[in-house]
């Protein structure tokens, strides 16, 4: 089975300047490859847990728009049952267990659980760097939570989720990758056989059943897999400072010719770029590595280039991750009264929302309702 990574990457076309990486890309495939297997035939264990889990994830490295698909699923649970997230904490200066609070930091908690806290107050929102000790801690609640939602756990085997949502890029599909480092996958393309769910994300607005056609024979799902497609909406950009100044408005920005800074720190800003360039064909972009911690340097930077727009009319632009991450720093005041953000949506397409709807609420009802016969150790 390990010389399937071999020949399986043998039959792909990689560009000339990443061929000298597939040695380390078969090493490092036969190293994943061994530890799958020994969780598959049970010598390291998976434990289940007696509340409905649902873990979102990714086979590969970089944006597939987990944070807006979690608190989608919040949006569809939050009012019925009492939520936990559960996340890494990607980039926190803390190490330790943490549950959010309505004035944890960035460096406390990480950007996406800081996000998900400034949306949902209500929700319980935690960071653990071993999921199982996470999962543990949150059912020592008084009282525990009805349901667990799992940021970015597809690879975290240790825990063995009710339901497996694998997210898959429609712009980068996995069976045309390469695993790491020749290529963005984290594992092998096969290993999507532990999903229950797959959506293909940020797929476009207006998909035809065409295309749909031809992601999901290159998607390639087994029968007992439900696939869906997922598309970013952008709503209205949302000041990063609490200031009485409100946005001027797309149609006004692109009529009045306002003058924008895009200013972003995410793994693929492709989307937000076309969703600009929507109401403003031209603009400034300053882009940073993926959760990058700003410094003061880049906030000089950052003045810089927006005292550099000509004209007044000129806003500066960024993401809702980025926003929580900025927020943090000083601006000077007519800076902070022109920084906005603008929030995304999911939206499920082909007119199957309800049916997605109601696959995650039939999975949280039924094993919320037996939630006794879970066993706690597999």
């Amino acid at each position: 089975m390990p010389l399937f990574f071999i020949f399986a990457c043998m039959n792909r076309k990689l560009p000339h300047t990443y061929r000298f990486l597939l040695p380390l890309s078969w090493v490092y495939g036969l190293v994943i490859w061994c530890r799958n297997f020994l969780y598959d035939v049970n010598l390291i264990s998976s434990r289940a847990y007696p509340v409905p889990v649902i873990s979102v994830g990714n086979i590969t490295v970089g944006g597939t728009g987990k944070t807006p698909h979690i608190e989608y699923l919040i949006g569809l649970l939050h009012e019925k049952y009492r939520l936990a997230v559960l996340s890494r904490g990607y980039r926190r200066k803390t190490r330790r267990f943490m549950i959010g609070q309505a004035d944890s930091s960035v460096s406390d908690i990480g950007d996406e659980a800081r996000q998900i806290k400034n949306k949902f107050p209500e929700v319980t929102v935690a960071v653990d760097r071993k999921r199982t000790r996470g999962i543990e801690r949150l059912l020592k609640q008084n009282p525990p939570p009805d349901v667990i939602l799992l940021d970015d756990a597809f690879q975290h085997r240790r825990v063995k989720p009710g339901l497996n949502m694998l997210l898959i890029d429609c712009q980068r599909p996995i069976s045309r990758d390469y695993l790491l480092p020749a290529g963005r996958l984290r594992e092998h393309a096969m290993e999507k056989r532990r999903a229950h769910t797959i959506l293909v994300t940020k797929c476009p607005e207006k998909m035809t059943p065409m295309e749909r056609r031809i992601l999901i024979n290159d998607t390639r799902p087994y029968p007992y897999q439900k696939i869906f497609f997922s598309t970013f909406r952008y709503t209205d950009p949302v000041p990063v400072f609490p200031e009485d100044t409100e946005f001027p408005g797309k149609q006004v920005v692109k009529t009045e010719k306002y003058q924008i800074l895009l200013v972003t720190g995410i793994a693929n800003n492709r989307p937000l770029k076309k969703h600009v360039r929507g109401f403003q064909a031209r603009f400034k972009e300053l882009r940073f590595p993926d959760h990058h911690n700003y410094n003061l340097s880049d906030v000089k930077n950052i003045i810089a280039e927006f005292e550099k727009l000509p004209g007044n009319k000129k806003i500066i632009l960024t993401t809702e991750k980025d926003a929580m991450r900025l927020k943090e720093k000083k601006f000077p005041e007519h800076i902070r009264q022109n920084m906005y953000y603008v929030p995304v949506e999911i939206a499920i397409l082909f007119e199957k929302s309800r049916t997605f709807n109601r696959h995650i609420l039939d999975y949280v009802r039924k094993n919320k309702r037996n939630s006794r016969l879970y066993t706690k150790q597999n």
